[in-house]
């Protein structure tokens, strides 16, 4: 089990695809880190030593942001617009989406399960 910034990464997957477990690094930036470190993509991560880990947690280290770093930097950006009374800091807030799709349908994912608003029940006729 290898550990690249603080996340264990899982050894029988192949090197860019574990890569991709560290938050902050995608498919794309996985292929560029590999391509700096001289490591072969397909590789598993149970067969590569510990040089080349240690040479791509360089590489990690030097050039790019992740994990814990990153995420205290979104959230003050998310923070920051919420401060500033911005349209997308209210979006965040009201927890609504923030890039201009539509909710009147859809938007689920982020307006949670669908809660009946009441008074459309039929009330059901009482004997007298």
């Amino acid at each position: 089990m290898a550990r690249i910034s603080g996340v264990t990464i899982p050894s029988d997957k192949q090197v860019w695809v574990a890569l991709t477990y560290v938050y902050g690094i995608g498919p794309k930036t996985s292929e560029t880190i590999l391509a700096a470190a001289k490591v072969d993509r397909t590789v598993r991560v149970k067969d590569l030593t510990d040089v080349e880990i240690s040479r791509i947690q360089d590489i990690i280290n030097e050039k790019y942001t992740v994990e814990g770093e990153l995420q205290r930097i979104v959230a003050g950006n998310i923070k920051r617009l919420k401060d500033i009374s911005a349209y997308r800091g209210l979006r965040h807030k009201n927890n609504l989406p923030s890039r201009g799709q539509r909710t009147k349908t859809n938007a689920r994912t982020r307006r949670g399960k669908k809660t009946t608003v009441g008074g459309t029940a039929k009330k059901v006729a009482s004997k007298t």
